[in-house]
């Protein structure tokens, strides 16, 4: 039984430490007693700890007795946090989805013989490990990935609700948006080339761009078209882009009664109780992932991937968080079954072009529900 520690106890973490509790001796660490006491009351098998994780020397000397870390903290922290994992000589698995490029720290990995397995989640995650896949066996030319968390109840205004910090959220959505059109890489503002689009299940959904592609763009630059675009239902764009063009996105500090607060800050804090997912609250993810190529006799293929996924009852657990964060916990058994031994920073694409790590995933997935539903056509 190996001893394992997630670093975060929001939904996702929450759902990752009751997974891998099932087979191993897991600790949750988080700054949030409350958030603590309140898990270990759900399960009394989970060890707790009280962690500052911007206090690196703090968090490397807690790192030093688990064999493997689960990062799910907030974006902001992320990439930090991960290097200082890194430098206390732990293998880990990453779902912050941070800003900063996740390559910039193979070296450093590579010289501390850690295998970090980084944006592991849904998307980034499984739409990056089923490209890298498919990419050992055909000629891509094409990858869309479509994808959004949605609540099964719309409430106005925003008819939205989100299982992770609503700053995270707000990040999506002030990030410039790159994509890969003719071999050229285009930037574009997040939040534009709004398109209706139709699942089954769900009816209309709005389609914008935000810059999802991550890693795909360094380790994947023979495919001419790649993009990554997030659903919401109809209507919510309009009103993100009300706050965002009025200022309320803005991280330029601002005067109000001769004290200064940040419009971001005070925006995200509103939204905290307008965007939280209740605890039973339910929600589902809807994802497409398309790729195009050829095969090896030259034959053209349209592959399409389909997942819906909702929030499960017998668990009391978010579909978002399952998605995401079996995802994760199925990349960590990977390490630590050595299935996969590779030292540095490997982005999901890189996993998932090895057969063994995508069956084990799949099959991970499939165990616990999570199921992508594969279409394939031939074009003779």
């Amino acid at each position: 039984m190996s001893k394992i520690i997630v670093l975060g106890s929001g939904m996702v973490g929450r759902a990752m430490a009751l997974d891998l509790t099932k087979q191993h001796d897991v600790t949750v660490a988080d700054i949030d007693k409350a958030a603590l006491d309140k898990l270990k009351a759900r399960n009394s098998s989970l060890d707790v700890l009280q962690l500052d994780v911007r206090n690196s020397e703090q968090l490397i000397n807690a790192l030093q007795p688990y064999d493997l870390v689960v990062c799910a903290v907030p974006g902001f922290l992320g990439f930090n946090t991960l290097k200082n994992i890194i430098i206390a000589g732990k293998n880990t698995v990453d779902i912050s989805f941070f800003p900063e490029n996740c390559l910039d720290l193979t070296t450093l990995a590579a010289e501390k013989n850690v295998t970090a397995i980084v944006d592991c989640g849904v998307a980034p995650g499984m739409g990056n490990i089923i490209l890298g896949y498919h990419n050992e066996h055909l000629k891509i030319t094409d990858f869309e990935c479509l994808v959004g968390g949605l609540p099964k109840i719309k409430k106005w205004p925003f008819a939205y609700k989100a299982p992770f910090s609503p700053i995270d959220v707000i990040e999506e959505y002030t990030r410039p948006a790159r994509y890969v059109e003719n071999s050229q890489l285009v930037i574009r503002e997040a939040l534009s080339d709004v398109e209706m689009v139709e699942f089954d299940g769900v009816g209309t959904l709005e389609s914008f761009n935000s810059d999802g592609l991550r890693s795909l763009l360094f380790t994947m630059p023979h495919i001419r078209n790649m993009k990554e675009k997030t659903l919401r239902y109809p209507g919510h764009v309009e009103y993100i882009r009300v706050l965002k063009s009025t200022g309320f996105f803005s991280t330029k500090p601002i005067e109000l009664n001769g004290s200064q607060i940040i419009p971001v800050e005070f925006t995200s804090r509103l939204l905290f109780n307008e965007w939280k997912l209740g605890e039973t609250e339910e929600e589902i993810t809807v994802m497409r992932i398309t790729i195009k190529g050829s095969d090896n006799n030259g034959k053209k293929q349209t592959l399409t991937y389909h997942l819906y996924d909702r929030y499960h009852q017998a668990t009391n657990t978010s579909s978002m968080a399952r998605t995401t964060g079996y995802t994760a916990t199925a990349a960590a058994n990977l390490i630590l079954n050595g299935t996969f031994s590779g030292k540095g920073v490997f982005p999901p694409e890189l996993i998932g072009k090895n057969e063994n790590c995508f069956n084990f995933i799949m099959n991970y997935l499939n165990e616990r529900g999570v199921q992508y539903v594969k279409t394939q056509f031939v074009n003779e």
